[in-house]
């Protein structure tokens, strides 16, 4: 066996430092201080004898705005609601300026408890939202208290008595409304050292830009509750046009995160998710692992098959993939024939290959196509948090570096190994050194005996040495490691061979008639012309073949 070597070291990357406990217990603080705030606020309403809602036609008006907003936002929900900016808000926000902040965070609360209702799975979220709301309604509040003005169902504020000095106040207040609702949000819903997702971040930032809507509509909704309210609900129209707006940038947001052929995530999600799942992981003191799956010979599909007949097969690979997964396990496409499964969660790189083992597994079972059965089998390389890197590019890199070494050793799956990674810069060097002593013939031949029992000397073994100028004597694995992954090994072999047979022939000369056995790499044996190449090389010496045994390298 090959003995094992440490990771490289890898350079940390900055990030923000946040306390684990502070961002598990945000969003519920958020929710419990949204509660305390309404709560107190009903109770101050109904001891001063406030009404909590306008009657007559106004009331009802704003409940048929209110109901048909609800029911847009049900029927275009699909899981995709974000609550706050839109059409809820700008509604809100008019019940504010005109009634107070009581009555705005009652219509707030509404919205979010049907919708709840009606989207059970995410109440979760709708709460956390619903509770920013109520938050950023009280924020606004106290803006307008400062001017002087607290409206109340009894002395609505009328907007037919705005002036254009009343213009700063209101815009301040929508402003400071929309700015403190989407702070809470994303700290709240932001990972732990990281920043939202891009669907998130996205649809947060339409929003900010759907809010210079908002500032037009929300007094024009006033203006028109004061003074003809059986005309409110005609404004479900502009409003569901907003949440409309929303609802397609999140949707094309989401598109550019996923693979349009198997609906898997895409790279970019995958990064995103890494980094979100290594920052958990440092934070729980556990391991995280990312497993690179590459089909073997699918191209060949493609091209005895055609494309269309490729595409199914990778529906079906996809949907085997999902299926094989093990629990807290995410997968993604990244792209012709390649995919990717994020462990959150690893109890040890061993489990980790346990699992690229069984993936591996999955895969490779028979596929029915059109009545057709393919085999196709598939290579892993695993690479695990925090041993191998600390950033999710750098996971991803040395994942795909062990895919390519189970892809060229065809051993299913591979671990990543730093002695085994070229790209490394330190490697780059050793690469570019062992290159330039090849050329000036530094690397030298040392001859091992191989000894019979009886004493006499049967063979000799013909084995590479390489004093580096600066780093000393380099072990051999090292550096063959490194030409066997970067295309030198054809050189290297070259030069073997022709120091070897040389110096048999000088031996020979001597009346020294001793075979040479000179290891080869699989990749030389497979290169067309190689053995008339050694024939050559046998025949210009003057040794004949007898002279000269070829070994495969112990490692394969």
């Amino acid at each position: 066996m090959e003995p094992t070597e440490s990771a490289a070291p890898v350079a940390r990357p900055r990030r923000r430092v946040v306390p684990a406990g502070f961002v598990s217990g945000l969003p519920a603080a958020v929710v419990g201080i949204a509660a305390a705030v309404l709560v107190t606020g009903l109770q101050r309403a109904l001891s001063s004898g406030h009404g909590l809602f306008p009657g007559g036609a106004t009331g009802w008006s704003f409940a048929v705005l209110t109901g048909l907003i609800v029911g847009h936002l049900v029927a275009l929900g699909r899981d995709r609601w974000w609550g706050g900016t839109g059409s809820g808000a700008a509604l809100t926000l008019a019940v504010l300026l005109l009634y107070g902040w009581v009555p705005a965070g009652l219509v707030s609360l509404t919205v979010v408890v049907l919708v709840g209702a009606a989207r059970r799975h995410r109440w979760r979220q709708g709460l956390l939202h619903g509770a920013a709301d109520i938050l950023g309604v009280g924020a606004a509040a106290l803006v307008l208290a400062l001017f002087g003005d607290v409206p109340t169902v009894e002395q609505p504020w009328q907007p037919l008595d705005w002036g254009i000095a009343d213009v700063p106040e209101v815009a301040l207040a929508a402003a400071v409304y929309l700015v403190a609702t989407r702070l809470l949000l994303w700290y709240t819903l932001s990972p732990p050292g990281r920043g939202l997702p891009t669907v998130a971040r996205t649809a947060l930032l339409r929003q900010g830009l759907v809010a210079v809507a908002l500032l037009g509509i929300t007094p024009l909704i006033c203006v028109v509750a004061a003074s003809r309210p059986i005309l409110l609900p005609l404004f479900a129209v502009p409003l569901i046009a907003l949440d409309s707006t929303l609802w397609i940038a999140r949707a094309r947001a989401e598109e550019q995160l996923r693979d349009p052929l198997t609906g898997l995530p895409n790279r970019q999600w995958l990064l995103e998710r890494t980094w979100a799942a290594l920052e958990e992981a440092e934070g729980q003191g556990v391991r995280a692992a990312l497993v690179l799956i590459d089909l073997d010979r699918f191209r060949s599909v493609n091209d005895t098959l055609g494309h269309l007949a490729g595409d199914r097969l990778l529906l079906q690979i996809a949907e085997r993939l999902r299926l094989a997964l093990p629990r807290g396990a995410e997968a993604a496409r990244l792209g012709g024939d390649e995919f990717a499964v994020l462990l959150p969660a690893a109890d040890s790189t061993t489990s980790a290959q346990r699992v690229a083992r069984h993936l591996v597994a999955e895969l490779s079972s028979p596929l029915d196509l059109d009545g057709l059965t393919l085999v196709l089998e598939a290579s892993a390389g695993v690479a695990v948090f925090p041993e191998h890197a600390l950033d999710a590019e750098g996971l991803l890199r040395r994942a795909d570096v062990a895919m390519y070494q189970a892809k060229r050793d065809r051993t299913g799956v591979e671990v990543y190994e730093s002695k085994r990674d070229s790209n490394t810069p330190d490697r780059l060097g050793l690469l570019g050194d062992l290159r330039r002593a090849l050329d000036a013939g530094e690397v030298e031949l040392h001859y091992q005996p191989k000894v019979r029992f009886d004493g006499q000397v049967a063979g000799l073994e013909a084995l590479v040495r390489w004093v580096h100028p600066e780093r000393g004597k380099v072990p051999p694995d090292e550096f063959i490691a490194i030409a066997e992954s970067s295309g030198l090994m054809p050189h290297l072999t070259e030069y073997v061979l022709e120091t070897a047979l040389a110096q048999v022939a000088r031996w020979r000369a001597q009346g020294l008639n001793v075979p040479v056995a000179v290891n080869v790499s699989p990749r030389d044996v497979h290169t067309p012309g190689f053995a008339g190449a050694v024939a050559a090389r046998l025949a210009r010496h003057g040794v004949p073949a007898g002279a000269l045994q070829l070994e495969i390298t112990e490692h394969v």
